[in-house]
């Protein structure tokens, strides 16, 4: 008897015995990474008997399903609805060594003697998707991308909806969802060698992330037919409250009102990224409401989150707009340098004079230690006046300045825009006087100053 066992095994044993696409899935599991396991034969499906199923088994079930690491081998049996009575069960034992890439380059045996009280089941890791929009105005609109092994792929418009456009935006934290355009409407338009996501979502619309949603396969869609979101995003900043635009208490419009942004989560990262916006000069403070009035009105964010290379707060990640647990005590305030400005004074026109920087709200003189050509250049550039004509014109031509000497040691490559961008002294650090005062003449007469 023991022979005929073992002869029975030694013939059924073999290559693989099903189809080599879609081979296998687990179902009536909580999400699609765990489950009964069925595989497909001549395009029906049936189950696995558990005799031998191990941990091997369910490795190379979790691979082929792009489900991470396997956990566990439960039975079958747990999972509800349990299997229609006429179904197959068409495997009697399937022999992994874990390694392999798919259920079907294992060693298997046919059934000869299983019921579905033995089906097998497999548990590996819950999926998840890591989702962002890109190509879009701001983080909360977008073409729809997700994560998946570390490449970026996108999604399929087929079946998307509002409900999934609320999951993501939920997700994002990101309002309320506004539209779903197609995924083509965002520029730069997906590379090539992207992959689409074979899987399209069904979401109700109260998920807290696709992951919660169900996963349905598909098989043909192209890059031209790729999601886009559109969710309610933020749509402006200001500073009030300050005695200057460029310092005073934050506050953000959304949804045509003025709010102010809580301290949660806010640091020097946020402050650069608003002085950025708002085209003010170096991030210099923040800290709780420094203006002598109190904000009023909603409270919009909390739980900012900037890397500070952001070109504007809309694309900081943020806790739900509006919903938070703070007061206006706690509304935030922050510095920045006024804008970087320069002149020429003293010249017959705009183009000419001795050089004044704007800083702290104060012009200043320039002393012309180490001041040359390439100087010369960046002024008349940033100031939209042509050419330099070097050297430098004397100092006695156009008076000598009086108060602050701003700039000391400056040093430029010429492929500055600003001269904001040269090398130089600490503001209001230098060993001149008056007499050194650097004066410019460029080509350009764009306009006489105003008498």
């Amino acid at each position: 008897m023991a022979l005929l066992v073992f002869l029975l095994l030694a013939f059924f044993t073999g290559p693989a015995q099903f189809e080599s696409s879609s081979t296998v899935r687990l179902v009536e599991g909580p999400h699609r990474c765990e489950g009964r396991v069925e595989v497909q034969q001549n395009g029906e499906w049936g189950t696995v008997c558990d005799d031998g199923w191990g941990m091997e088994d369910v490795a190379v079930v979790c691979r082929e399903l792009n489900c991470g690491e396997a956990k566990w081998t439960p039975s079958g049996t747990l999972y509800t609805p349990s299997t229609d009575k006429d179904q197959k069960v068409f495997l009697q034992e399937v022999i992994c060594q874990g390694h392999e890439l798919n259920l079907s380059q294992c060693d298997q045996v046919e059934v000869f003697d299983c019921t579905h009280d033995e089906d097998a089941g497999a548990q590996c890791e819950k999926p998840s998707l890591t989702v962002r929009l890109a190509g879009g105005p701001h983080r909360c609109e977008g073409r729809v991308e997700v994560q998946q092994n570390g490449e970026w792929h996108t999604m399929c418009h087929a079946g998307w909806g509002m409900e999934e456009a609320a999951v993501v935006c939920r997700e994002l934290n990101c309002g309320e969802a506004k539209g779903t355009p197609r995924g083509t409407a965002y520029e730069p338009s997906t590379g090539t060698d992207q992959k689409v996501l074979m899987q399209e979502v069904i979401c109700q619309g109260h998920e807290l992330n696709l992951t919660a949603c169900e996963p349905v396969d598909i098989f043909d869609c192209f890059h031209n037919e790729g999601a886009g979101v559109q969710c309610e995003m933020l749509e402006n900043v200001r500073l009030v409250g300050g005695p200057r635009r460029c310092k005073g208490r934050v506050e953000v419009k959304h949804q045509g009102k003025w709010g102010t942004v809580c301290k949660a989560g806010w640091n020097l990262s946020a402050v650069k990224v608003v002085c950025r916006q708002l085209g003010c000069g170096k991030a210099l403070l923040t800290k709780r409401c420094c203006s002598t009035t109190q904000g009023q009105g909603p409270i919009w964010l909390s739980e900012v989150s900037c890397s500070g290379r952001e070109l504007s707060l809309q694309r900081c990640s943020s806790g739900i707009l509006g919903k938070n647990n703070c007061t206006h005590d706690d509304d935030m305030c922050v510095e920045c340098e006024d804008p970087f400005d320069l002149r020429l004074v003293g010249g017959d026109t705009n183009c000419s004079g001795r050089l004044e920087v704007l800083h702290k709200g104060e012009w200043g003189s320039v002393c012309d230690d180490g001041w040359g050509e390439e100087e010369d250049r960046t002024v008349c550039k940033q100031l939209g006046c042509g050419e330099s004509l070097f050297p430098s014109a004397k100092i006695q031509k156009f008076g000598r300045g009086v108060g602050r000497i701003w700039l000391d040691d400056v040093r430029c490559s010429g492929k500055e825009k600003s001269l904001e961008q040269c090398q130089h002294r600490f503001w209001g650090h230098h060993d001149c006087n008056h007499k050194e005062d650097v004066a410019v003449i460029c080509s350009g007469k764009p306009c006489r100053w105003n008498s």
